[in-house]
Formats: structure tokens, C-alpha cells, sequence
């Protein structure tokens, strides 16, 4: 865009907000009035190193990050991710990136920067990403008191609760085609008030950052209609909890190709390889992917959460679940099932493509698919297949990142060490905590 300015003063924009990601992925913004846009614009806005070293529960800094109140980097905001915010009047948004003060050189605790790392990683191999989120969200009431209950009392694609929360279902498809987020299909999940709502795949790092822009929009929305929306990813006990499914294909040369019909799986050697290095680091990428406390709630076997290192066809219980092209001959794309939206998306999805290309790399071997659900594999036959249970805790999954070398050093030293330190901070104070607690800290923040 040549000249912002006068594109936000013609639509009465007031505030800039200038967004960034955390650790504990909460989504955050400083606002800049349209009269020091410019200036912002150019020049970035400052915000403490401390501010990536906060976990969920509350402003406080973890002092085992390294990170504190002293110093600050610059937040440079990108053009492109310019929008103007449909559920806000007067206002628009950009996401920036962190730099160093100064000489403007990425900050190496930015999550954006190191998702831009791993994108870089893979093109030199002449390989491209495309990807997109499959969110699933709880639409929610609140009492005088605060108390929250379900907004309907649906089940699984019931017509019915397409109709009691028609008018805010087409503000959402509304807002999101103001910001340029493609539509394809939404229904009604398991839970009772629960969506699923999806928008179109895309590069990597539009990918990311529409994911920041989704979950704004649609909680901004809920807003409006005087809901509540939220990701978290188990909130009620009786009822599905909410992944955020991470969908992928490897193209080269502007061509998909994840799948070969020659092949004896029907997919390509170098997407086989990739997949195979996913599922290699897949218990120490379940401390990115999903990262809370709460997301273990749900990971349980016969849940179609994909509790397990493996991989199928159309297996929703499987940890990668693989989908075919229109004529059923070669793989078309993979699902990893275990992310949610307690991750940072440019943390799960960097991560994604450094342990995909680990598998290339070193030429891993895929598994032979699983047919059935993993877990009526018996377990004296799952060593064979490569499956394995994947972890029960966020302390579990930590426990493995902490011992995989290849993810950690994707990261670099100072993000390993800031991310790490937060999430455990947060599986310290929090691993013995009740649902009804976790959902009282984390039902706002996701």
C-alpha cells in the first residue's frame, strides 16, 4: 500500500493497533493515533523484552526466561497485515515484528521472525508451504454475575444451531471478507454452541498471521451480538473440546505436490520424508502445538483428538490424518490433529516445518499407514508401526522438548529458552489444578 495514511484517514481511522504474539499466546497491541501513524509507521513503537516472558495467568514476569522490565526492543509494524477492523469502529490493526533498537536487526526472541527462518529453510530447498488453521470455537452466554453457559444445546451439524446464531455466523462472514480472509464452509461442532468456521489455505506466514486476525475478528464479533467467543481448548467437561487443526501441502514450482499417485502410499517421496520428521519430533512438538495445561484434557484415545504418533487416510484418531485429491488416487494434504489455539501460530507452525524438514533432510522413513484406530492397535504390535501414545501432560511434552535437540535449535537459544521457561512456569503452577480453575484463567485469554 503506497500510501496508508490517506487509505485510514479516508475511513475515519482514529487508533492503529500494532499486534504481537506472546509465548503463552495471548494476543496483545499497543494503539497509535492516526496523527503519529507515520512516525510508528516508520520508526516501530517500543514495548519491554519482558513482555515475552509472560504466562497465562497473570501480567508477571517468569525470571527463569532471562527476560525482565529492563530493556526493549521495537515493534515494527508490517504494511501488508494492514486491516481495517470491521468490529471496531474507528480502528485498525497491523502486526509487527520485533527488532532490535537501533539497528532494527530481528529480535531473537520474535516468533514472527522465527517462523520467517524455517520458511527461509524450506524455500532454499525449492519447496513452499501453504497451510491454514481449522479453528473450532465455543460461542458463549454470561449471567449478571459472569457466569458462562452454552449459547444453544446442539449436537454435531444440527441445523438448529445454525439458525439461533444465524445473524452472528453471517457478521462473521461479513467481517472476515473486509479483511481479506476467504470463506469456504462452516458448521455446527460436537459441542453444544461450539463452530467450526474455515477460511481458505495460504502461504506460511499469511497463514500465521491470519490466525491473529481470525481469532480477534470472530471474538470481536461475539462481542457485538453480546457473546462471548472462545478457543480454549477443553472447557466443559461433557462436552468436545476445540482444536485448531493444522492443515498443510508442500508445492514446488507453484505445484502441490504432497501426493503421487506412482507411489505406494500415494505420496511423494519428499512430503513422505516430511511427514515422517513430524511424526519423529511429534512428542516434543506437542509442547508447541499444544502447549496449555488445559490442551491435555482433550488428547485422550477415542476422542478423534489424534492421540498418537501415526499417521492414515481420513483417521481422525490418527496424529496426521492425510486427505486424497478429488479422484482418490494420491495424498492431497495432511492435518496434523494435535494444535489448538493455545499455541502461538508462528511458534507451531516455524516448528511444523523445522521438524518436516529434519525428515528430509535425514531421509526418515514413513510408517506404513494405520487403518484403524491406534489404540485398538495392540501394544505389542504398535512398536512395528511406529505408533506410540503421545503425551498425557504439558510436563510430559516438556520433558520431551527439553531433550530434542533438532526443535530447540530450530528455535535458537534465547526463544528456546524464553518459551520453554513460560510454559513451564505455567505446568508448575498449574498441573494441579481443576477444570473449573483453568477455565476461570484461560476462557478470556483463548
Amino acid at each position: 500500500m503506497k500510501q496508508p495514511f490517506k487509505y485510514l484517514k479516508k475511513n475515519n481511522i482514529k487508533f492503529v493497533r500494532i499486534i504481537w504474539c506472546d509465548n503463552a499466546n495471548i494476543i496483545r497491541a499497543k494503539s497509535v493515533h492516526l496523527n503519529y501513524f507515520k512516525n510508528s509507521l516508520d520508526n516501530g513503537i517500543k514495548i519491554a523484552k519482558g513482555q515475552m516472558a509472560l504466562p497465562v495467568m497473570y501480567d508477571a514476569v517468569v525470571p527463569q526466561t532471562g527476560l525482565s522490565a529492563v530493556g526493549e526492543v521495537t515493534l515494527v509494524p508490517d504494511i501488508k497485515t494492514l486491516k481495517i477492523l470491521p468490529f471496531a469502529k474507528g480502528q485498525a490493526s497491523m502486526i509487527g515484528d520485533m527488532k532490535n533498537l537501533g539497528t532494527l536487526t530481528p529480535w531473537s526472541n520474535c516468533p514472527r521472525e522465527y517462523l520467517k527462518k524455517q520458511i527461509k529453510k524450506l524455500s532454499v530447498r525449492g519447496l513452499e508451504l501453504k497451510s491454514v488453521f481449522e479453528n473450532e470455537f465455543y460461542l458463549l452466554k454470561r449471567d449478571e454475575d459472569g457466569a458462562i453457559s452454552k449459547s444453544d444445546n446442539s449436537l454435531f451439524a444440527m441445523t438448529s444451531s445454525a439458525n439461533s446464531n444465524a445473524d452472528f455466523l453471517l457478521d462473521l462472514e461479513k467481517a472476515f471478507k473486509k479483511q481479506n480472509l476467504e470463506v469456504e464452509s462452516y458448521y455446527s461442532e460436537s459441542g453444544a454452541g461450539q463452530y467450526e468456521f474455515n477460511i481458505r489455505y495460504s502461504d506460511a506466514l499469511t497463514c500465521a498471521d491470519n490466525q491473529i486476525t481470525y481469532r480477534e475478528t470472530v471474538r470481536g464479533v461475539a462481542q457485538k451480538h453480546n457473546l462471548s467467543a472462545s478457543f480454549m481448548p477443553k472447557i466443559f467437561e461433557d462436552c468436545g473440546g476445540s482444536g485448531s487443526h493444522l492443515n498443510f501441502s508442500l508445492w514446488k514450482d507453484g505445484k502441490n505436490i504432497s501426493g503421487d499417485e506412482n507411489s505406494s502410499n500415494g505420496i511423494n517421496e519428499q512430503s513422505a520424508h516430511f511427514v515422517a520428521g513430524i511424526l519423529n519430533h511429534l512428542k516434543a512438538l506437542c509442547a508447541v502445538t499444544i502447549p496449555s495445561v488445559n490442551s491435555y484434557r482433550r488428547i485422550i484415545p477415542h476422542y478423534w483428538a489424534g492421540a498418537f504418533v501415526s499417521w492414515g487416510y481420513y483417521n481422525r484418531e490418527a496424529g496426521i490424518r492425510v486427505s486424497k485429491n478429488n479422484e482418490q488416487t494420491k495424498a492431497e494434504r495432511f492435518e496434523l490433529k494435535v494444535c489448538d489455539s493455545s499455541s502461538n501460530p508462528y511458534l507451531a507452525l516455524g516448528a511444523l516445518i523445522a521438524c518436516g524438514i529434519d525428515g528430509m533432510d535425514k531421509k526418515m522413513k514413513l510408517y506404513e499407514e494405520t487403518t484403524i484406530d491406534p489404540a485398538y492397535v495392540k501394544k505389542d504390535g504398535r512398536e512395528a508401526k511406529g505408533i506410540e501414545r503421545l503425551p498425557e501432560s504439558l510436563g510430559e511434552a516438556l520433558e520431551y522438548l527439553k531433550n530434542d535437540k533438532t526443535l530447540l535449535d530450530s528455535f535458537g537459544e534465547d526463544l528456546a529458552k524464553s518459551f520453554f521457561e513460560v510454559r513451564k512456569f505455567e505446568w508448575d503452577n498449574l498441573k494441579d489444578s481443576t477444570l473449573e480453575d483453568e477455565v476461570k484463567i484461560m476462557v478470556d485469554k483463548y
